[in-house]
């Protein structure tokens, strides 16, 4: 079933039961909070997050510059196909009418079309993915890709503590790992778009070994890194 749906272009990768904190100052996103804040308490309060492909997001501009400037127009060959909604949890509306919220990415979504309608925001017709349960395969492969996890950590905060609590269910995990790995932004949109866990697991355990033996090299090898580094992610 299609549902047509506010959404909002970002220049990173949105995953289920992740926190994304956004600072919104464009108008058109203002009045997509303020519509938001004022719907029925009941349902979720959530739009669209969907990655760009191409393009940037506009930078805001400091209190003094005044309002932002008109944002180029965004086409569907700008955009990832498949994206995830945020679901409004705090709002802080600033004295300049910008606000700052927290949002959690709650569930996934593949793109039909985009269009500018009456709304001054975006919004996509799009078709719901199916919510993800941990089946067995999933569940033997999470031991591999938590161990593969911890030891591309140990490499690359070798001094940090960075895995205080490890989540249980092996889907959380996979989104775990992949919104926190330094990848690429066509390698999370890969694992975001996995028709499963088990498949999201068996791709990162993978892209973790690639990433693991990257940095082992580059600690092994007395060459500038700049050598051996590849584009950084811009996530």
């Amino acid at each position: 079933m299609s549902e047509r749906l506010p959404v909002f272009p970002l220049g990173t990768v949105l995953f289920p039961g992740l926190v994304l904190p956004l600072h919104i100052f464009e108008e058109r996103y203002r009045a997509l909070v303020r519509e938001l804040v004022a719907a029925a308490a009941s349902g979720p309060h959530e739009f669209g997050v969907v990655t760009l492909r191409r393009g940037a997001e506009a930078p805001a501009p400091a209190a003094e510059e005044g309002p932002a400037p008109e944002p180029e127009p965004v086409r569907a060959e700008d955009l990832y196909p498949v994206g995830c909604t945020a679901e409004l949890r705090q709002v802080t509306e600033l004295p300049d009418g910008r606000f700052d919220i927290m949002t959690v990415g709650r569930r996934r979504f593949s793109i039909r079309d985009v269009k500018q309608g009456t709304e001054p925001y975006l919004t996509a017709e799009v078709e719901w993915l199916p919510d993800e349960s941990s089946d067995d395969a999933a569940v033997l492969l999470a031991p591999r890709a938590l161990a593969a996890f911890r030891a591309y950590l140990d490499l690359l905060r070798p001094d940090a503590e960075v895995l205080d609590a490890v989540p249980g269910d092996p889907t959380v995990l996979s989104h775990l790992i992949a919104a926190t790995a330094q990848l690429t932004t066509d390698e999370r949109q890969l694992l975001l778009a996995a028709p499963d866990t088990a498949n999201r697991l068996r791709t990162e355990i993978k892209l973790l070994t690639r990433e693991a033996g990257l940095l082992s090299r580059v600690r092994a090898v007395p060459v500038p890194l700049s050598d051996l580094a590849r584009p950084a992610s811009p996530n």
